[in-house]
């Protein structure tokens, strides 16, 4: 049978079969040794990185913390006052840790905002020094009133396509969560003014906006980048790009030169696309729905803001550019939200070289720190 034949082929093996079978043996022991080796030495990595924390932020008096959770456990419910009411307590800056290993120094005190916060980094936000300029330059057109008038109409579009949404879901004492559909609106503009794509992310499955975003910049982004330049070289059709009704975000990074001639980069482009789609669709949609809030806690300031804008629109339904300098007190209600409820609240930075705080107070290379925006 099949069973004898294999057992007789072993048995004819004879030592070299017990040799396999041993070293078998020495390869799961040498792999169990090498997998407790390398447990070991990350725990005596995460020790000293402990270590290294504790004396990095020894200098920083902060809340009470659990030896495991840190302060995860406080934070779990009421951040927000919870974080408050330790920037009162601690007003420069103080330490927070999640868990036994993590732990960063939240700041406060505008000094110690600007002694990190001047730092480099990628795209025009958190570049600095020749750099920033050149690049600050090379955008200034992108935001110029001729180019941002013609995204008007783009928005208004954006946002009829959500009140129709709401038309259909709001229903008599009953509440609505807006937030997934705002930021489904601020994408659709977003992606519009940018790079001229016509997604129609506001009709996608729920959940699916911040994976609609990410997919878009970055596999969209290059491959318009590559077919855009290729266009370029072509004079005709640089000038039919220049006199486009509408000239998108992309096309205006594509165009710009500096004084020698020369344009961003392919790297700088995407950078820039990608501050301004990640730094621009998730915080408008955060300050509008927050703004939205406000107005349904305060209905009496929401009807002053519709009689505003009823008596700009007379006849007509959609707002132009030349509307938006002529609502004061819909630009006031707008300030006291963003005031109130900023669209990003904590911002981190991990340091790249050492700091040194207006009160003498250091920091080393490598700590994370977090400026919390809160109005006290």
């Amino acid at each position: 049978c099949a069973d004898g034949t294999v057992i007789s082929v072993l048995d004819s093996m004879g030592p070299s079969w017990a040799w396999l079978h041993v070293d078998i043996y020495w390869i799961f022991y040498l792999a169990a040794v090498f997998c407790l080796t390398y447990v070991l030495l990350k725990v005596i990595q995460l020790c000293r990185r402990r270590q290294q924390l504790l004396k990095a932020l020894d200098c920083f008096p902060g809340p009470p913390r659990h030896w495991l959770y840190g302060h995860a456990h406080e934070l779990q419910d009421q951040e927000l006052n919870k974080v408050i009411s330790w920037a009162e307590k601690y007003p420069c800056a103080h330490s927070v840790w999640f868990g036994g290993f993590l732990g960063f120094l939240n700041i406060y005190h505008p000094e110690y905002a600007k002694a990190v916060y001047s730092r480099g980094g990628n795209g025009l936000i958190v570049l600095h020094g020749p750099k920033w300029f050149q690049h600050r330059r090379l955008l200034t057109p992108a935001f110029h009133n001729d180019i941002l008038k013609s995204y008007v109409s783009l928005m208004a579009d954006s946002t009829k396509v959500m009140l129709d949404k709401w038309e259909k879901r709001i229903t008599k004492d009953k509440s609505l969560d807006i937030f997934e559909d705002v930021g489904l609106m601020a994408l659709d503009s977003m992606l519009k003014c940018t790079f001229s794509y016509q997604s129609n992310c506001q009709n996608s499955p729920p959940g699916c906006r911040f994976r609609n975003a990410c997919r878009i910049v970055h596999r969209h982004t290059e491959k318009v980048i590559k077919e855009r330049k290729e266009w370029l070289k072509d004079e005709r059709e640089l000038e039919k790009i220049q006199k486009k009704r509408r000239l998108d975000f992309l096309d205006i990074l594509l165009c710009a030169k500096d004084e020698n001639g020369d344009g961003l980069p392919d790297e700088d482009l995407r950078a820039e696309a990608d501050t301004f789609m990640f730094g621009g669709h998730d915080t408008t949609a955060t300050g509008i729905s927050w703004l939205l809030y406000c107005m349904a806690l305060h209905p009496e300031h929401q009807q002053r803001c519709r009689e505003e804008i009823k008596e700009i629109l007379g006849d007509r339904e959609t707002i132009q550019w030349n509307d938006l300098s002529n609502m004061p007190y819909i630009t006031m209600c707008i300030k006291e939200s963003l005031r109130l409820y900023p669209p990003v609240p904590q911002v981190y930075r991990q340091l790249n070289q050492p700091v040194t705080f207006f009160d003498g107070r250091t920091l080393p290379e490598g700590l994370i720190l977090s400026l919390f925006l809160c109005s006290l």
